[in-house]
């Protein structure tokens, strides 16, 4: 007698657990066979909406028995198991805070060193002012310009102190991080029962600390970038790809737009690692065409420029309609005043830990750089900067907590050549290497709550690692 599908999804619900929590593998072939001699034709069936499982052959051998092949659900644990869910969850948010460690681990321990060094100076110097102190035919004015620089260096001894305290600190957070991984991984081998509510505190709390020791680090300014790593390769030659930097640390979705003109579909995957398989992705169509690539996404909104015109236009993606648009002053449009690459990239939004800019041109400012602050709510300029920098000359351009990072080219042997700050109204050149593997870059943007570059190279979807020194405010500041 034929047994029920029915029965056969049971049987198979149970496997699956079984399956999930012991072995934890990629997707399994699993043969439920009958006796001897049992042939089968192939027929496709549905999946099972509950257990994820996919029957690809279903028939009845000669004594009667069902046969059938199925496909184990990949990397999941059973729907019914809530306390498997629960345990996934947790692991993937000791692997985020895990990660985190590392990068502010390397980033303390190279301003650590640049500190150290920092101390041997000041020893010197105070060792040659003492010298000098003691002399008593020293030109005076050699000897206020000593006790000046000196003076200078002093503020700095706290500051050491304050990172060597710091440093303290991470390693016994590295530890807690560390406990509550063996103690995870301890309750999937033995499948035991535990308390998870006590387990999510333990994770919250690592999370604040976590964010609060980011907190305290603070913004700084730019003194180094890392290597490139390729995301992804993808789309045509120009284009953009972001995630949202207002978002909490459990959003990971991506957005992904291709060209840089006329175009109006947006893709929005659910995960990086969905982006770089190319699935789980929504499509927006937006109502107005885009110019250029200077697209961001912030605080659940996108925001760019309207293609042929030097309107700015706020699109919020869960109501799928536009908030706000509104013409950028005397912007220019339509490749009046684009980067060195062209592609009607007049108009170059970015976000960074002081909020949302812009950053464009105008005739009046005779094609030069012109940075301005920009309300996210109503798309009002609130104050504008003119760099002096002329844009056509520059390759591309990110803000990093207040300041604008430009480089000389998009194509192959690039740098970070020029930074103007806001905050002083001051501007100098640099010469930060910076690695252009694919020879043409037609977006660059700076990511605050990741500290990462986003990029689009050549059809490549690239990321890379920035260095920032940070000056860390101690109490009596």
């Amino acid at each position: 007698m034929t047994v029920p599908l029915l029965k056969i999804g049971a049987v198979l619900s149970t496997m699956a657990m079984v399956t999930n929590w012991m072995s934890q593998t990629l997707p399994s072939l699993v043969g439920l066979n009958g006796t001897r001699g049992g042939t089968s034709e192939k027929i496709t069936l549905f999946p099972s909406p509950e257990d994820g499982w996919q029957i690809y052959t279903s028939a009845q051998a000669p004594d009667g028995k069902c046969i059938c092949t199925v496909v184990a659900p990949a990397q999941t644990t059973c729907s019914r198991d809530p306390r498997s869910r629960q345990l996934r969850q947790l692991m993937e948010k000791v692997q985020n805070i895990s990660q985190s460690m590392e990068v502010l681990d390397l980033r303390t321990f190279r301003d650590l060193q640049y500190l150290r060094n920092t101390e041997s100076l000041m020893k010197v110097l105070d060792t040659k002012l003492r010298a000098t102190d003691s002399q008593k035919t020293v030109n005076a004015k050699n000897f206020q310009e000593l006790k000046d620089k000196m003076k200078q260096l002093l503020p700095l001894i706290p500051v050491l102190d304050q990172y060597k305290s710091d440093t303290k600190m991470i390693v016994q957070l590295r530890e807690d991080v560390r406990n509550l991984s063996n103690s995870l991984l301890m309750i999937q081998e033995e499948m035991g029962a535990y308390d998870y509510e006590e387990l999510q505190q333990r994770v919250m709390i690592l999370e604040a600390r976590l964010h609060a020791c980011m907190q305290k680090l603070g913004c700084g300014k730019l003194t180094g970038v890392s290597n490139p790593i390729t995301v992804r390769a993808s789309g045509s030659r120009f284009g953009s790809w972001m995630t949202d930097t207002m978002a909490p640390s459990a959003d990971n979705r991506v957005w992904y737009m291709d060209g840089y003109y006329k175009g109006r579909r947006v893709l929005e995957y659910r995960s990086l690692n969905d982006f770089i398989k190319g699935q789980n992705f929504v499509q927006h169509l937006l109502p107005h065409p885009w110019a250029g690539t200077g697209h961001v996404v912030y605080n659940g909104s996108l925001y760019y420029n309207k293609y042929q015109s030097n309107i700015v236009v706020k699109y919020h993606f869960r109501s799928r309609s536009v908030s706000v648009q509104r013409s950028l002053g005397n912007a220019g449009y339509n490749n009046t005043f684009p980067y060195s690459w062209g592609g009607f990239s007049d108009i170059d939004f970015m976000v960074d830990e002081n909020g949302l800019w812009a950053v464009y041109t105008t005739n009046q400012n005779a094609g030069n750089i012109v940075v301005s602050k920009i309300d996210p709510q109503t798309l009002e300029i609130l104050q504008t900067w003119d760099t002096g920098y002329p844009k056509r000359s520059a390759g591309e351009s990110f803000m990093i907590c207040g300041t604008l990072y430009v480089t000389n080219s998009h194509l192959a042997g690039a740098k970070i050549y020029f930074a103007y700050y806001t905050n002083s109204s001051t501007y100098e050149y640099t010469d930060i290497p910076f690695h252009n593997q694919y020879s043409h870059i037609s977006m660059l943007d700076y990511n605050p709550r990741e500290r990462v570059l986003y990029t689009w190279n050549n059809g490549h979807q690239v990321l890379y690692n920035v260095t920032l020194f940070h000056v860390i405010k101690t109490n009596g500041e």
